[in-house]
């Protein structure tokens, strides 16, 4: 069976990150796998999101290494940006504010005061004219 899909390069994988709203963090260690929807920002060439303490921040310290998924469609066309990395809480003043993270909003109404940094070493996208059109 021949895909249609067409693999994207980095740069086409990161404009399309820096056009979502929501991704998906995962964290996975043996057959446990936990899925987070969050809503981000990129800096530079890494992902950042803000937490309330509870799991998600567990899981960074236990597991950082993670993936994160964003994918959108439009009338025609799919795609789908995956990358791999390690996730930090970002603990220092100036590295929060040098970060950008600040001015990301939460959609969720709790308080969010503690911000991750996600740092791929890979990314990968495909995109694809949608069959069903």
């Amino acid at each position: 069976m021949q895909s249609n899909a067409e693999v994207l390069d980095e740069n086409t994988c990161w404009d399309l990150l820096a056009e979502a709203p929501i991704g998906r963090v995962v964290f996975a260690e043996g057959d446990d796998i936990e899925v987070f929807p969050v809503n981000f920002s990129l800096g530079g060439r890494s992902v950042l999101f803000r937490s309330a303490p509870g799991s998600k921040l567990e899981l960074v310290a236990e597991r950082p290494r993670v993936a994160f998924e964003v994918d959108s469609y439009t009338d025609d066309v799919a795609w789908s940006v995956i990358l791999w990395g390690t996730a930090e809480r970002l603990a220092f003043d100036d590295e929060i504010e040098h970060s950008g993270i600040l001015g990301l909003v939460s959609w969720n109404p709790d308080e969010k005061f503690n911000y991750v940094r996600i740092t791929p070493d890979r990314v990968s996208g495909r995109r694809f004219r949608r069959a069903d059109v």
